[in-house]
């Protein structure tokens, strides 16, 4: 406890508390001003801000509470020499460490777009079956991760594997940083496991890979000439009712000059899957726009590369042996099915932690 106080005082120093005050103050202000609703653009931002702020004062403020209250139960077990109280305030203080690592990590994410949703695309290596299997347990594995964190998931579109899984699937995940913690997930992910779909009970490798991509809002504007878009509209696949199957409600845009191709399927309206796709298309140019470190969406030249399947980001291993890898950070974890339950935190924070040091 007395090594924790000094980390929480120093997490204070860095969220610049006092400052934080004074802008919500400012931005209350401004809120109260009779013209404030004319530009629905400006007023939405300064909501979202003052949310933001709210949002990361309270957290503080319950960490602090909670470390306070329970130095307090630990004085006290001390003076009585009451053991019987340990185990509940070793979890307690388990939980203390966990908001402050979790509250630090959030002060590194300062990209422009770490706060924004993430757009999710697996797609399937070689292997048929087996890696389309493979993207499936993905798929799974980050859905499982969001519910943790009470992020909500969309399904945006997907190809249905030819036995099993997925050959693609799209998802996006909605709420507060989960571009910033996401983003060192995009890579190719390695299996290596007794396939289930092998009779004769071998060893397979199977590889997908991940693309992570920050959803943009409709407030960035970004330019692309309608000539550059060609658009296909074709009928949902998988289950979804008398509604999909008679109508061409889905849409996939391809992107010319870059040869990006995106799809919507899972909207109600042809018009609404146009516009999520048009979202999705123009959220990877302005990704790759970033990684590339280009001045503007045309600098995007040739047809993106898919990853190639030797440079793997992470392994996970069941057998002979159980141990989930991380290649950049050195990060691992015994236990697989843990992970692939979506206890992914400890890889991501390596991940944001090694990226700072770096």
């Amino acid at each position: 406890m007395d090594e924790l106080k000094p980390r929480i005082d120093s997490l204070g120093d860095v969220l610049n508390l006092q400052n934080l005050k004074s802008e919500l103050t400012g931005l209350e202000d401004k809120m109260s001003k009779p013209d404030f609703w004319d530009s629905q653009t400006e007023s939405k931002r300064v909501l979202e801000r003052i949310s933001s702020i709210k949002s990361t004062i309270c957290a503080f403020t319950a960490l602090k509470n909670k470390f306070e209250d329970l130095y307090t139960l630990v004085e006290i077990a001390n003076e009585e020499e009451d053991l019987s109280v340990l185990d509940e305030l070793k979890a307690q203080f388990k939980e203390v460490v966990s908001d402050l690592e979790g509250q630090t990590l959030s002060t590194l994410l300062t990209g422009e777009y770490d706060s924004e949703n993430a757009i999710l695309t697996f797609h399937s290596g070689a292997g048929g079956t087996e890696a389309q299997d493979w993207v499936e347990m993905l798929c799974r594995m980050y859905m499982r991760w969001s519910e943790k964190h009470n992020f909500k998931v969309k399904v945006l579109d997907f190809l249905d594997g030819e036995e099993a899984g997925f050959k693609n699937i799209s998802i996006l995940i909605e709420g507060k940083n989960a571009y910033g913690f996401l983003k060192g997930e995009s890579g190719v992910h390695r299996l290596v496991r007794i396939s289930p779909f092998d009779a004769s009970g071998r060893r397979h490798t199977s590889f997908a890979s991940i693309e992570v991509v920050p959803e943009i809002s409709d407030e960035i504007d970004i330019n692309i000439s309608p000539d550059d878009i060609k658009m296909d509209v074709f009928r949902a696949s998988g289950a979804g009712g008398q509604h999909v199957n008679k109508t061409s409600s889905a849409v996939r845009l391809t992107h010319i000059p870059t040869g990006i191709v995106v799809a919507c399927q899972n909207e109600r309206s042809q018009h609404q899957n146009r516009e999520m796709a048009m979202k999705m298309l123009k959220s990877k140019l302005v990704e790759i726009k970033e990684r590339e470190h280009l001045d503007k969406i045309e600098d995007i030249k040739g047809v993106q590369k898919e990853i190639t399947w030797g440079s793997q980001i992470r392994s996970y291993i069941f057998m002979p042996y159980t141990l989930v890898k991380d290649h950049r950070t050195g990060f691992e974890v015994g236990n697989v099915q843990s992970v692939i339950d979506g206890d992914l935190d400890g890889f991501m924070n390596a991940y944001l932690k090694n990226s700072v040091k770096g």
